[in-house]
């Protein structure tokens, strides 16, 4: 009965940042450089509550916030600054280099070598999260990357979620697990129903702000997860 329990577990999510790459600060940083460029200062505080949303949503908001919504002003400098935002994390990336989480590849295979689906969603654009893949060798271990451009609305929203079953023609939340390290991360997935709302602590946010969320589980990191399938979904 247990053995049949895991098997209904078909699709694992995966945030990247701070969940399956090392999270050294750069994207609030170069978020609050890009803003700062363009006439809009803004508190790393701030931004840090936003990591995990769609980063042309993030600027949005604070455009938006400091000047108004008159529409062509502001996707002017919302376009500017979303540029300026994109070649300052690609330069960090590329000066510092992308470091994988500890065994993160190591879960995967796990899971991978267990029958279930791996997937991705982040905040990032098409260009950073292929970037990323590409200089870390995971091109082509994923059933399907979901970037916050793929959809109406990145995180809170349940739509990367639903886009990364639909790709893995998943059809019930209550076989999918999603994983990330942020508030947001967990309320895409409470918002999405899923099974496994689970957070990590390899992220910006510390085990008691994740623990105000609706969630299933908080990991030290990706890596303990296959003991809890094994544990707590009965492997």
């Amino acid at each position: 009965m247990l053995a049949q329990t895991l098997k209904l577990v078909k699709l694992v999510i995966f945030d990247i940042a701070g969940t399956i790459i090392e999270d050294q600060g750069e994207v609030v940083s170069c978020l609050a450089c890009a803003l700062k460029k363009n006439g809009v200062p803004v508190e790393e505080n701030d931004l840090r509550e936003r990591k995990g949303a769609s980063k042309r949503e993030v600027i949005r908001c604070f455009v938006e916030r400091q000047f108004g919504s008159a529409q062509h002003a502001l996707d002017e400098r919302l376009n500017r600054t979303f540029t300026d935002f994109r070649q300052l994390l690609e330069e960090q990336y590329r000066r510092s280099g992308i470091v994988p989480i500890q065994r993160a590849e190591t879960t995967f295979r796990w899971l991978l070598d267990h029958n279930i689906r791996i997937a991705t969603t982040t905040g990032f654009d098409r260009e950073i999260n292929d970037l990323i893949l590409k200089t870390v060798g995971w091109q082509q271990i994923f059933t399907n990357n979901v970037c916050s451009t793929d959809v109406a609305l990145g995180r809170p929203a349940p739509f990367m979620i639903f886009h990364a079953m639909e790709t893995a023609r998943v059809t019930d939340v209550s076989e999918v697990i999603n994983i990330g390290d942020t508030p947001l991360d967990l309320q895409a997935g409470a918002n999405a129903g899923v099974r496994g709302v689970m957070g990590v602590l390899t992220g910006a946010h510390k085990e008691e702000r994740l623990r105000r969320e609706r969630h299933t589980q908080i990991l030290r990191s990706v890596a303990d997860l296959p003991s809890v399938l094994q544990t707590d979904f009965g492997l």
